[in-house]
């Protein structure tokens, strides 16, 4: 296999860092859509939003400081910004994914919903929605790399027009 160019916008090693990021974010995301639904008495689906954003201040710090090797960028603030604009449209890719999936899943192939227990514990986890909820993380992944790839950790000018617009304003 060729080697990759440093460059190069797949490259190996921040696509393995971006993976591992990622799915620190979609525990946290699962477990706190768990312990919300739990809590508050709400559908997986009504806790897909709160879970979300739950995991926003650390996907920031693990993606600035592991995923795309902008640790010393000095960019924070405007990096901050341009995360959570890519991360409101990712909640949105997550949702629709996560919703749709399971309408597919139930209402066109007709599967029926599964539940199953937790080792060692007593609550029953639906094992359909669980799996429609990742599925949904599954694109939200994918959108969310390019997008921050391409967009959050990279000097595009949006940040300076923006603070401009405001200034004027």
């Amino acid at each position: 296999m060729a080697e990759q160019k440093k460059g190069s916008f797949f490259n190996a090693k921040d696509l393995i860092a971006y993976f591992l990021v990622a799915g620190t974010g979609a525990v946290i995301q699962l477990v706190s859509s768990s312990l919300i639904q739990d809590w508050f008495g709400i559908t997986w689906s009504a806790s897909i939003y709160p879970s979300y954003l739950v995991g926003l201040v650390w996907g920031f710090i693990l993606t600035k400081l592991f995923a795309f090797n902008a640790r010393q960028s000095n960019q924070t603030r405007r990096e901050m910004i341009k995360f959570f604009m890519v991360a409101a449209v990712s909640m949105f890719v997550t949702k629709i994914g996560a919703d749709v999936s399971y309408e597919v899943v139930i209402n066109y192939l007709g599967f029926d919903i599964y539940e199953a227990k937790l080792p060692f514990g007593k609550k029953e986890v639906n094992i359909t929605e669980m799996v429609c909820y990742i599925f949904g993380q599954g694109c939200s992944f994918v959108s969310n790399y390019i997008l921050h790839k391409s967009f959050t950790f990279k000097s595009t000018g949006f940040y300076d027009r923006l603070k401009e617009l405001i200034k004027e304003s």
